[in-house]
């Protein structure tokens, strides 16, 4: 199948959950011998108009990031790729509704993958994108509300989780480096502090904490644990690939989630998928308490206090390493999800 996915910015500008999600899916898709090509703006040297890497064309659409500009040339440049289906990125919005018009031409379907609504698009711009596409592909239920409240239909919206490799989690030994673990992105929706002042409650208790992930918060989280005196029991890990942090996670027996902001916790995921007893601090905007909410190895808190309460409740479970309930999320499984939606949509067309 010819998979166009359309998205201004890639994982080369700017590193974010949403184009992560999109450098995932593709490369995910080109394993599976789908011809993929993602239409961006230009982040590669020369004068060449596609750039292939890890069996994906990237296809220059601009040669730099520009809303307008690029929603102007999209058309031609899927004219010329003449996909089967097309998937598109939700900000910026208005390459979703331009994407659609020229799609009615090429009468080939489109999906739309919304990630989250950015802050830099318009109220009026998203709700025009969320009715545009044949389908819209959510990573959680709290993604699929937002979309269905800017008018999606029920029937459109399709859950899609973020995916993790169970054969990394099954076969990586496990390093015992912390009793307890946070992971993420140190940036200003991480609330680390809520983690670091739970753990400042457990002083008196015997126990280690790292901390994986980097970001501009970073430098701030490490001064908190300082103020906190408990920086001697607390690791500072920085980013580390999936298979550094596995077996970390592996060797933990808890792992705690406090970030306000998620569209979709991925870390967690694999803490769960790893054993730990996982902890959530709820936030209205985070969608990490579906991920733990009716399990036994989870529990949801409000507070730093709680949180500190529930980590040592946790030590009335046997440590573990392989938790086979979150199979249904490896990377195989949702990638055919993917590939189901796009050719519903196909069929819908009358290509089958």
């Amino acid at each position: 199948m010819r998979v166009a996915l359309v998205s201004m910015y890639t994982t080369h500008h700017e590193e974010t959950g949403a184009t992560r999600r999109l450098r995932r899916t593709a490369e995910l898709l080109a394993e599976r011998d789908h011809e993929v090509t993602v239409l961006c703006a230009k982040w590669w040297d020369g004068d060449v108009v596609e750039f292939k890497q890890n069996e994906v064309t990237y296809h220059r659409v601009t040669d730099a990031p520009s809303v307008g500009g690029f929603a102007s040339r999209v058309p031609f440049a899927l004219r010329e790729v003449a996909p089967d289906v097309i998937q598109v990125a939700s900000y910026p919005p208005s390459h979703v509704t331009a994407v659609r018009t020229a799609a009615r031409f090429l009468r080939t379907p489109v999906v739309a993958d919304w990630w989250t609504r950015d802050d830099r698009g318009g109220s009026r711009a998203y709700r025009r994108a969320a009715k545009a596409p044949n389908a819209v592909l959510v990573p959680s239920e709290m993604v699929r509300t937002q979309v269905r409240e800017l008018g999606t239909s029920v029937d459109a919206t399709h859950l899609v989780p973020e995916p993790i490799s169970m054969d990394l989690v099954r076969s990586a030994d496990a390093e015992e480096r912390a009793d307890v673990v946070y992971a993420r992105d140190l940036d200003e929706h991480a609330n680390v502090e809520s983690f670091l002042l739970a753990l400042a409650e457990l002083r008196d208790k015997d126990w280690s904490a790292a901390v994986i992930g980097d970001g501009p918060e970073r430098s701030t989280a490490e001064q908190t644990a300082r103020d906190l005196r408990i920086d001697d029991r607390v690791e500072f890990l920085g980013e580390l690939p999936a298979d550094e942090a596995v077996p970390i996670m592996k060797g933990a027996h808890v792992f705690a989630q406090t970030a306000t902001v998620e569209p979709f916790a991925t870390n967690l995921l694999w803490a769960l998928a790893c054993g730990c007893v996982s902890i959530v601090e709820y936030q209205a905007r985070s969608s990490a308490h579906e991920l733990v909410e009716g399990r036994e190895r989870g529990s949801l808190v409000t507070s730093p206090q709680e949180l500190a309460d529930e980590i040592v409740a946790a030590r009335r479970y046997d440590h573990e390493t392989v938790d086979d309930d979150f199979a249904s999320y490896d990377y195989r499984r949702v990638i055919e999800q993917y590939e189901s939606v796009y050719e519903t949509e196909r069929d819908d067309y009358g290509f089958f």
